[in-house]
């Protein structure tokens, strides 16, 4: 408490001090003090008002956001932290006050319990030869007098000053003297501690219904507690009127004064905010939407039975899975959408071997649970909520542990603490890059890697020699969901009826500056100029998280409901021609849009390469701003495919040569033969086992699985050996264990041999090649 006497007592106790020299009286010193401190502190106060304001204006788009990923505990916040960014909502500003607040009151109680020091600027010595004689005129210790020393010291002056001569110069018993702690009158001394008699206790209660009636206040006036709850209004309301009765019964009435006086001046403060800063116009449109989207009590009752028969679900379907003994393979969606990355390897598993698959999935409504019905227990679906997943992955128990989802350790997701052996595998939702696409150490806990192509195993490769990682195991899978798109566009037909225009795909990414929210109108205008259709085609998590500016885009690109009958205004006749020809696509149940579509344009989306890679058709890059998931992707060799791919499958242009667009589409699509036979050895040089990805992960699989098999086999007749309990099958298990374990041994050592070999030869010819040089 020195400390913080020295800090804040001292700086305030000069400005007290001030208000003293001005008034003459010591409370109404602390009443303009007070004042003083709440004046310098409106420019924060205005700000937290401004920050509050933001806040409302956007609680229609938090609500939006807390509604659609209400589920997932993870996205809210990032959705959340997203908005708050964009629209420069800051917590710390809405705390700010409060937080100086702190300092604040901690001074005063300073200034309070020690006006020697910082009323009358006298030294610590002299002050503690006073305290000393006052305790022997109490007849009591200067411990024993407590905080409130200096205050008595005070008091004992007043009425024994005589017993005070040569303890101090009269100088400092004269500045002593003419600190006067009585108030309105004589009738209150600011320097007793209230007790539960009057008049001190009016203290407490001044506070607290100080207290109470600010807080009425704001609750009625306040931007933000507009829309508190009931219980979060009362339930502030209670805390600020205990705490307030509480501080001020066992500090010093000058202390209550204070806060008294605080409370009642904030008030003025919230009137003078809303009178620079008018937020009504927000609240009534925050109260609009929140009246609009209310629940009525019966939808509140079927929201929380449904909540608590999901939960129940749940619970059910980890019991279900805990219970299972000897669980091999189990593979992870985040959502339902996720089966068509798994889809061909779990389905040439369930048709070609024994396998049971373990399927759990964030998705209450995944279609994977009517598979799982209809597949005769082969198949078995499980439903775990996002907010349950990091326990349930911590618990862990099966032998290979399938997933799209990156970052593993990093966030929610973590490797098992129960089983250390389970082996993580990963498998690309997409044939981009790894050390862009996904942040950096994305892959780092993963032990097996399905590989696209050999871009991606050079990643990892790569990766793990500039960070020092142990090597993955990497498979050269391919993309099985490459191979179903093939096959699936080898069913279509593509060819245009006579007459008919063509068509040209827009699907952007959905990262910040996306083709959408940079150049959506400058880039299908020159398109529609030239003859094409166009769809749009937004990303799925566009349409999840900006269903604002989606509404927009529909709207303003919504078919004329009547034609036009006259064409008084300027371009009507040319909105009459494109009506009809802009469609925008907010589905994604089928894929045949882009099968059929004849150029695709994007901007960093990798369903370029999926179109291109499909069709055989080059696609369009626009230069918007480029999605950077990792910073440090530069410190990896490799190229990443979303940039070396650009103008190898089609052409990339720049947002201001957007006016060309039309022209480029039209030459694209004259030269698509060439095209053709470019991307289709681009293909056969960048995608491993084309038509057999999905047997090459499910090969791996049984591979795996037979692996963890044979190692339990393996443990339990070591533990037998110990036991003196080994049986004639156990006694040949490890023999043969023994066998291979000492032919892994040779082999590594056949191969370190000859990469010594190599180097010795390598150094021969330098050395010979030295000696040419030197003749």
């Amino acid at each position: 408490m020195v400390y913080v006497d020295n800090i804040l007592g001292v700086p305030l106790g000069y400005v007290l001090y001030g208000c003293w020299l001005l008034l003459g009286s010591y409370g109404w010193a602390i009443v303009l003090f007070t004042l003083a401190t709440k004046v310098i502190l409106l420019p924060l106060s205005v700000m937290a008002q401004r920050n509050a304001i933001i806040m409302v204006r956007l609680r229609p788009e938090t609500e939006a956001i807390k509604r659609r990923f209400g589920n997932n505990s993870n996205l809210l916040l990032s959705e959340q932290k997203a908005l708050n960014k964009r629209e420069g909502y800051s917590s710390l500003k809405a705390m700010l006050p409060m937080l100086i607040q702190i300092p604040l009151v901690l001074g005063v109680i300073q200034v309070v319990y020690h006006p020697l020091r910082h009323l009358c600027h006298i030294g610590i010595g002299t002050i503690s030869d006073l305290v000393r004689r006052t305790a022997e005129i109490l007849d009591t210790t200067p411990d024993a007098l407590g905080s409130a020393a200096q205050v008595r010291v005070i008091d004992s002056i007043a009425t024994s000053r005589p017993e005070f001569t040569g303890i101090a110069d009269e100088s400092i018993l004269d500045r002593i003297a003419a600190v006067d702690l009585n108030f309105l009158g004589g009738a209150l001394n600011l320097g007793d501690v209230p007790s539960w008699s009057w008049p001190t206790i009016i203290w407490p209660f001044l506070a607290g219904l100080s207290a109470l009636a600010l807080s009425l206040y704001q609750n009625k006036y306040y931007v933000l507690q507009r829309f508190a709850g009931p219980a979060s209004k009362w339930g502030i309301t209670v805390f600020l009127v205990a705490f307030s009765f509480y501080f001020a019964l066992i500090l010093p009435g000058g202390f209550g004064l204070y806060w008294t006086a605080g409370n009642l001046l904030s008030i003025g403060v919230v009137w003078v905010c809303n009178r620079i800063d008018d937020p009504s116009e927000v609240i009534a449109l925050a109260e609009a939407d929140a009246a609009e989207h209310a629940l009525t009590p019966a939808q509140q009752a079927e929201a929380r039975a449904q909540a608590a028969a999901l939960k129940a679900r749940e619970t059910s379907d980890i019991k279900r899975f805990t219970a299972t003994p000897n669980k091999g393979l189990m593979v992870y969606a985040e959502a339902a959408g996720y089966w068509k990355y798994f889809a061909g390897p779990l389905t040439w598993l369930l048709g070609n071997t024994d396998v049971v698959v373990h399927y759990v999935t964030n998705d209450a409504d995944d279609p994977t649970f009517e598979r799982a019905a209809a597949s005769d227990g082969q198949l078995r679906a499980y439903y775990v909520g996002p907010q349950a997943m990091t326990a349930f992955m911590m618990k862990l128990d099966v032998d290979l542990c399938i997933m799209t989802t990156p970052d593993l350790e990093t966030y929610h997701i973590k490797r098992s603490l129960v089983r250390q052996d389970i082996e993580y595998a990963f498998v690309d939702h997409g044939m981009a890059s790894v050390h862009l696409g996904f942040g950096e150490g994305a892959l780092d806990h993963f032990d097996t890697i399905f590989a696209n192509g050999p871009n991606e195993r050079q990643e990892v490769r790569a990766t793990e020699a500039v960070y020092g990682l142990p090597e993955k195991r990497i498979i050269n899978s391919g993309y099985p969901l490459l191979d179903d798109m093939l096959a699936a566009v080898a069913q279509l037909d593509l060819t245009r009826a006579e007459g008919e225009p063509p068509v040209a795909l827009v699907a952007p990414s959905w990262q910040t500056d996306n083709l959408l929210d940079l150049c959506l109108d400058e880039t299908i205008q020159p398109l529609l100029d030239a003859g094409f259709k166009v769809i749009v085609r937004p990303h799925p998590e566009y349409v999840k998280r900006h269903p604002i500016k989606m509404d927009e885009i529909i709207a303003r690109y919504a078919e004329p409901n009547e034609p036009n009958e006259s064409a008084e205004a300027d371009g009507a006749a040319d909105a009459d021609e494109s009506a009809g020809r802009v469609e925008i696509q907010t589905g994604f149940s089928s894929s045949a849009t882009v099968y059929t579509a004849d150029v695709v344009i994007t901007d960093w989306s990798t369903i370029a390469q999926e179109f291109s890679y499909a069709t055989k058709k080059p696609s369009i890059f626009i230069n918007t701003p480029m999605k950077i998931t990792n910073p440090n992707y530069t410190k990896i060799t490799p190229v990443p495919l979303e940039i070396s791919m650009r103008e190898r499958i089609g052409v990339a242009l720049d947002v201001a040569d957007l006016s060309r667009i039309g022209e480029v589409a039209c030459d694209l699509i004259a030269n698509k033969d060439q095209w053709r036979g470019e991307i289709l050895d681009i293909l056969d040089a960048n995608i491993y086992n084309l038509g057999a990805a999905a047997q090459t992960i499910g090969g791996y699989v049984v591979a795996s699985l037979a692996r963890h098999q044979l190692a339990r086999e393996v443990a339990q007749a070591r533990l037998a050996r110990i036991a003196g309990r080994l049986t004639p099958e156990q006694e040949t298990l490890l023999a043969e264990d023994a066998a291979r374990a000492r032919e892994a041994q040779i082999a590594e050592v056949e191969a370190k041999a000859a990469r010594l070999e190599v180097l010795a030869t390598e150094l021969r010819n330098r050395a010979a090649a030295a000696r040419d040089r030197v003749a």
